[in-house]
């Protein structure tokens, strides 16, 4: 879904000024492109799904998608300052093992 041609103006994604994020979020909507993409790859819901999920036309439902996809970088820098930001504050991002 995603062009070959690099996207600058995004129809239905804007910056938020009052977020820490560097990604976009939906205009109007507490919702970020990468949740809707990443819940689509875990779930393994096609477009239909995650536009009914999150009430979004297909249309917006494909905007996420072609940024996710070329925005691979910025997504891994938010990850990386969410990461560092939780763990200076000594929350343990690891997985607890299980002892039986």
């Amino acid at each position: 879904m995603a062009t070959n041609v690099p996207k600058t103006q995004w129809q239905y994604l804007e910056k938020r000024s009052s977020s820490w994020r560097k990604q976009l979020h939906f205009k109007g909507r507490r919702l970020r492109p990468f949740t809707v993409w990443s819940t689509m790859q875990v779930e393994k819901m096609t477009p239909e799904e995650a536009a009914y999920n999150w009430d979004l036309s297909l249309d917006e439902v494909a905007e996420a998608i072609a940024y996710c996809e070329t925005n691979q970088d910025l997504l891994q820098q938010d990850a990386e300052a969410e990461r560092r930001y939780l763990e200076a504050r000594g929350i343990n991002l690891e997985p607890k093992i299980a002892h039986r």
